[in-house]
């Protein structure tokens, strides 16, 4: 069986993630490759946060819930529109993607894919609270890709 995995053209897993993505620069979301799907996959979700935020900001911050992405889109393209999919809100307050923005030192981001076993009845934007939970039971399959950027 094939590993499903998520990477990126833009940076390797664990590297400085280019400053171009970061939130004060274009606030575009890198390019991302899905490879080794599930055969059952009827759709994928998409995570970026950012569990360093914890100290400064008293919470893990999400900066892009996204899901009912199509099991066809392999290739996410940098600065996506999200056109097809069902997308969440970020705790910017805003919807789609909100690149990385650290306050104090260099954190470290985490992209998460999901190939889930069905399309998710979840209204545009909920939170990733509510799309974890929307989610339980529906994963076939999980990626990490980590990246790092400092203020």
């Amino acid at each position: 069986m094939t590993t499903f995995t998520l990477t990126s053209s833009a940076f390797a897993d664990g590297e400085p993630i280019p400053r171009k993505y970061g939130y004060r620069v274009e606030n575009v979301n890198p390019p991302l490759s899905i490879a080794g799907v599930p055969e059952e996959t009827q759709s994928f979700a998409l995570v970026m946060d950012d569990p360093d935020a914890m100290a400064p900001a008293g919470k893990v911050w999400d900066h892009w819930v996204v899901w009912n992405v199509a099991p066809t889109m392999t290739e996410i393209p940098e600065g996506w529109n999200q056109e097809g999919a069902t997308v969440g809100q970020n705790s910017f307050g805003e919807s789609g993607y909100g690149g990385p923005s650290p306050p104090d030192k260099a954190h470290t981001y985490r992209f998460f894919a999901y190939a889930l076993d069905s399309t998710l009845s979840l209204e545009s934007g909920a939170t990733k609270a509510d799309l974890q939970a929307a989610m339980e039971g529906h994963v076939l399959a999980e990626s990490l890709l980590t990246g790092t950027y400092a203020p």
